[in-house]
């Protein structure tokens, strides 16, 4: 039976995310369509929740609010309208509200005594946090969905075609490549010899410790391949955004790679707290080094930058330091390779591993390449175009490298409320015994026996090789 080439959902999901990257970019030609949208900070006083992202728009955080759930909720609509066809009023109204509680679980992850990390905790006077960063959000929203989902299943399987994880996993792996490509480009200001270290130690990250775990999830802990996989990109790679992507580009349950995404989110918290006091303990005298050490080992974007700035408050190597931004920089190439490692993922797997679908329907287990394209999930198309477009125009037009992070601000903010809509919407479609047959236990136990008994020390090996000796600051010329 041959396959349809484009699927609706990928097709929803380029025009999606490409808009929202062709909307956010008139940011670096002084038209702030976006600069509205609800920015979410990490807050202890509810009268600072939100402020628009864009600089040039003055209004207070309830019409940002209103605005962004407002435009949120239209282009769902017209997304399901398109993918399922007339939407009636008790299906939009339902919409709504879904984003309208999504939006409020977003902001209760903010909340500082959840989100705030060690830099964050002195200016909003508090003591202690969780430090789970604003991706504190994607479980608030997990949670709340599993709840409503557990307590009221026939009510929410009613509106099984509105909770579509789909719906908004895909869009926002095209804004990651968006915002990936202009953090990329911020990097250019680094010197030479730190990007470029920072360029191998990634590749040789990725080539070593993926197919470690990849092969401990699947050899010692009989994980399927199909948790194995986004196991594998979660614990290695980059956390939330790797474990959706490649779960996708393999055809996953989408379940997997939240459950996977909840341990890289919980997880990091301790990676923060432990690992810049053990960098500086055991490299007192090696700055940078500890620097590409969270980097490479840290699994959250928010955290490992967090913990660059520990250690370099740590080490305080004085003004003109390196240390964040080599941090920042080992943590901008693993985002980039996301897609990449997404592409030869989905080609492997159509080409040698058959699906279950496939299996079922008796077709022969050979997949030929002409089928690999057909199968092949073609929002990730998306990624790369949005990244090369952003990389494109910004070696072009230098002098708007300015409106281009405004733009890259923005797509990153639609693409964390499209995952936290995702959360939500596999929350409310699973339940309990679901989790427990998935093994949370041995899941938990693989995560623990990765980061701290593999990641952390080859991380800490291919620091030393690619950093020891290097300055921590420029010479003064």
């Amino acid at each position: 039976m041959k396959t349809h080439c484009w699927k609706p959902e990928d097709l929803i999901a380029l025009i999606l995310g490409l808009g929202i990257v062709s909307l956010a970019l008139l940011s670096a030609w002084n038209y702030d369509i976006l600069g509205w949208s609800a920015g979410v900070r990490v807050w202890v006083d509810p009268n600072k929740l939100v402020t628009p992202i864009g600089s040039t728009w003055a209004m207070g955080q309830w019409v940002s609010l209103s605005l962004t759930w407002a435009a949120w909720t239209a282009v769902a609509a017209l997304a399901l309208r398109l993918t399922r066809g007339k939407i009636g009023v008790t299906n939009l109204f339902v919409l709504g509200s879904l984003l309208a509680i999504v939006l409020l679980c977003w902001i209760l992850g903010h909340e500082g005594h959840l989100a705030a990390t060690a830099r964050d905790r002195t200016k909003l006077g508090l003591t202690n946090s969780f430090g789970l960063t604003g991706e504190a959000g994607y479980l608030v929203a997990l949670a709340l969905g599993l709840l409503l989902g557990n307590v009221f299943p026939r009510f929410v399987r009613r509106f099984d075609n509105i909770l579509r994880a789909d719906l908004w996993i895909k869009p926002a792996i095209v804004l990651v490549g968006g915002a990936v490509g202009v953090k990329a480009l911020e990097q250019q200001a680094l010197a030479t010899t730190v990007l470029w270290r920072g360029l191998a130690a990634i590749i040789e990250a990725y080539l070593i410790y993926w197919a470690l775990i990849y092969l401990l999830a699947r050899v010692v802990f009989r994980f399927s391949r199909e948790w194995a996989v986004p196991l594998a990109s979660g614990i290695s790679i980059c956390g939330v955004s790797a474990a959706i992507a490649t779960g996708a580009a393999i055809r996953a349950k989408p379940m997997v790679a939240v459950v996977v995404s909840s341990l890289v989110v919980i997880f990091s918290v301790f990676e923060l707290l432990l690992l810049p006091w053990l960098a500086h303990t055991l490299l007192p005298n090696e700055p940078m080094v500890a620097a590409a050490w969270m980097g490479l080992a840290v699994k959250t974007d928010g955290a490992a930058i967090a913990a660059g700035a520990v250690v370099e408050s740590l080490y305080d190597p004085g003004k003109g330091s390196l240390m964040v931004a080599t941090t920042t920089t080992i943590k901008v190439f693993i985002d980039l390779f996301i897609g990449i490692w997404c592409l030869v993922l989905a080609l492997v797997w159509e080409k040698y591993f058959p699906t279950e679908r496939t299996i079922s329907e008796g077709q022969s287990s050979k997949v030929h390449w002409m089928e690999v394209w057909e199968r092949f999930p073609k929002f990730l198309l998306g990624y790369f175009f949005a990244f090369g477009l952003m990389i494109t125009l910004g070696l072009l037009l230098p002098e708007r490298m300015k409106g281009f992070k405004q733009a890259a601000d923005e797509m990153d903010l639609w693409r964390k409320l499209f995952f936290a809509a995702a959360f939500f919407c596999l929350g409310a479609g699973a339940n309990f015994r679901l989790l427990a047959a998935a093994g949370l236990g041995r899941l938990t136990l693989v995560y623990v026996v990765g980061i701290f008994g593999i990641i952390i020390w080859i991380a800490l090996g291919i620091s030393w090789i690619f950093f020891h000796g290097v300055p921590a600051t420029l010479p003064t010329l």
